[in-house]
């Protein structure tokens, strides 16, 4: 992703990882997924009584062998630096439930420090190389994140709602439609952080927060979509002294798994959980489908997440999309649906562009969101003690 492609088409970047079989698979199916080399895989299954093979190619692919460290370093951080840069940038794992999706995303994010475990994955690796990237560098900035998510069609504030836990209820939020800014949501707090470790306890906070329950297919299946955004604007110097302001944002997506009510085991609110998250998902293919086809109409409005999605898919966004996925023989009905997804979405093409402008527009209120605003919001505390 080079700063030179500005403005022009570039495909929506797609990366395979395969989980490992747990013991009591292996115990009892077959391995109908084989990584081939690094970029193809080959699934065999039955057809029409026949024994058929059928392989498939992306930017990436990642078998059990691989780790979280593997993944961010040869996949992510090349994304992160393009928003260190000034791009929007927009990572999100899709797969059936139960594959990995959460453990890729967020893995470990309790025990983060100065080491980072084995165990950690997108959202700590990607804060930790950004806030080392801002520590090393001789310029101002500041960094706000958010943490929404989306249940049953309804989009809480978990930033917002861990503030209020005491009420028992998560804040609701609303999506308009901004002229400039496109779909955008109305009232969701972005907290301004200084540090990694800022971030971090945020978290501990907003993943209690998030709704989780069991199923057949996972112990702690994720029954929401969660985004997690961060916001970075940095004032910059140039070779020759010209002050710059760049604002990157880095979206990241835990997308609730694809399911069987049947095989999982889905009842009551469980049932009309899947039910939502498989609509959601359902149009998300369709929205997908849409953009590679160059059909006239999008159907972006016909849910909340094609809707929070809108320009990382067909907009101004770089996106990458890491499609999880199961390597047993029970499972490859699911494979096989989000393997034909996954090669989709790799014909989608978004026009990225580089938010900079030079910095003596600031008195036209073109900084005002983020350092200004900050040194205004104190003063105005100021004068209410005062």
């Amino acid at each position: 992703m080079s700063n030179t492609e500005e403005g022009k088409g570039q495909n929506v970047k797609v990366v395979l990882r395969c989980r490992p079989m747990t013991p009591s698979e292996a115990a009892k199916e077959k391995q109908a997924l084989r990584c081939l080399n690094e970029k193809t895989v080959e699934v065999s299954y039955a057809s029409l009584g026949k024994a058929s093979k059928k392989a498939f190619m992306f930017d990436g692919v990642y078998d059990q062998s691989s780790s979280q460290k593997d993944v961010f370093e040869h996949v992510v951080k090349p994304v992160v630096d393009e928003v260190l840069q000034g791009y929007n940038c927009t990572v999100f794992a899709y797969g059936q439930t139960g594959t990995g999706k959460t453990y890729t995303m967020e893995g470990e994010v309790n025990n983060c420090g100065s080491v980072m475990p084995p165990g950690a994955g997108v959202v700590p690796r990607a804060v930790a190389h950004v806030f080392k990237y801002l520590e090393e560098n001789d310029f101002e900035y500041q960094v706000r994140i958010s943490v929404v998510e989306l249940y049953n069609e309804e989009l809480s504030d978990l930033i917002a709602s861990t503030d209020d836990h005491c009420t028992g209820q998560l804040r609701k939020l609303r999506l308009m439609e901004d002229p400039k800014k496109g779909v955008v949501l109305q009232g969701v707090e972005e907290r301004a952080v200084k540090s990694a470790a800022d971030i971090f306890s945020i978290l501990e906070g907003t993943n209690k927060q998030r709704h989780t329950a069991e199923t057949l297919c996972n112990k702690q299946s994720s029954r929401s979509h969660q985004i997690f955004t961060l916001k970075i604007f940095m004032k910059e110097k140039t070779l020759d002294e010209e002050e710059v302001i760049k604002t990157g944002q880095l979206n990241l997506v835990d997308l609730a798994g694809s399911e069987c009510v049947g095989r999982s085991g889905a009842l009551g609110d469980r049932k009309k959980e899947a039910g939502q998250i498989n609509q959601s998902l359902l149009t998300l293919g369709r929205v997908i489908t849409a953009l590679v086809e160059h059909q006239p109409h999008v159907p972006y409005r016909e849910s909340k997440l094609t809707r929070l999605l809108q320009d990382s898919l067909g907009g101004k966004t770089k996106t990458l999309i890491i499609a999880t996925v199961s390597p047993t023989s029970g499972n490859i009905e699911e494979t096989l649906g989000t393997l034909d997804y996954a090669c989709r979405a790799k014909n989608i093409k978004n026009t990225p562009e580089i938010n900079q402008l030079k910095a003596q527009r600031e008195a036209n209120g073109v900084y005002l969101s983020s350092q200004k605003y900050e040194e205004m919001h104190t003063e105005i505390e100021r004068l209410k003690q005062a």
